[in-house]
């Protein structure tokens, strides 16, 4: 019997990891799938429901604002963002994944880029009005996912907001296998870097195939002194 799609990203996140290459194996799996999105574990094809449910709760509206998508993967939340008036900036470390965003919407007006969340470009620190990082931190290795929420945080201009969706788990909890759960501590790592919770959820996800335990939790970034 074959591997399942699950099973080979596991296998090629577990060899890049052993090579000491936190990233580079999503390159990999994107340019493996040649453009099937079945072969991708988390490809549904649809804005996340958990960011729809969310900005519809928030009455979310960005016009005149910027947005960032972390780990934007085959677009469609950058797509949902730019729906609801923000300009849309969407980077993935796969240049498979932002070619395939391409193909897939050719006339759309969100940027797409080929970036990593390690190194990010310089020009993006404190720019933009909301973030959104959705299930990047849970695959990368708990020794970078430090610095990865430092990056991530990094990004939002002051008064900004970032949203932050998950796996979650309790801190006593079997971390299991990757994906991996996060803890609340662990997200709570964000508050370090000037940023407030405004907002946390703990919550069962049925949208999926299977019922998955979820944090999702919104951050605003201080205002400048003085604005």
């Amino acid at each position: 019997m074959g591997e399942t799609i699950r099973q080979r990203a596991r296998r090629l996140a577990d060899e890049a990891w052993a090579r000491g290459d936190a990233t580079g194996w999503f390159d990999l799996l994107y340019a493996g799938a040649a453009g099937r999105p079945d072969r991708i574990p988390w490809a549904d094809m649809r804005p996340n429901p958990n960011l729809v449910e969310w900005m519809s709760r928030a009455a979310l509206e960005g016009t005149g604002q910027r947005a960032l998508v972390v780990g934007c993967g085959l677009g469609d939340d950058a797509e949902a963002l730019a729906g609801a008036g923000f300009e849309v900036v969407a980077f993935d470390v796969s240049a498979a994944a932002i070619a395939w965003c391409r193909t897939r919407f050719p006339g759309s007006p969100v940027r797409y880029v080929n970036a990593d969340l390690l190194a990010p470009p310089p020009d993006w620190q404190a720019v933009f009005d909301f973030v959104l990082e959705a299930y990047t931190l849970q695959a990368l290795p708990p020794g970078v996912r430090p610095q990865a929420v430092e990056r991530v945080a990094g990004f939002v201009a002051p008064g900004g907001t970032l949203l932050v969706i998950c796996r979650a788990r309790n801190t006593e909890d079997d971390p299991g296998g990757f994906p991996w759960p996060l803890t609340r501590a662990e997200v709570d790592l964000f508050g370090r870097h000037e940023l407030t919770e405004t907002g946390f959820d703990d919550y069962i996800d049925t949208s999926g195939a299977s019922a998955v335990r979820r944090f999702r939790a919104a951050y605003r970034k201080r205002p400048a002194p003085g604005a």
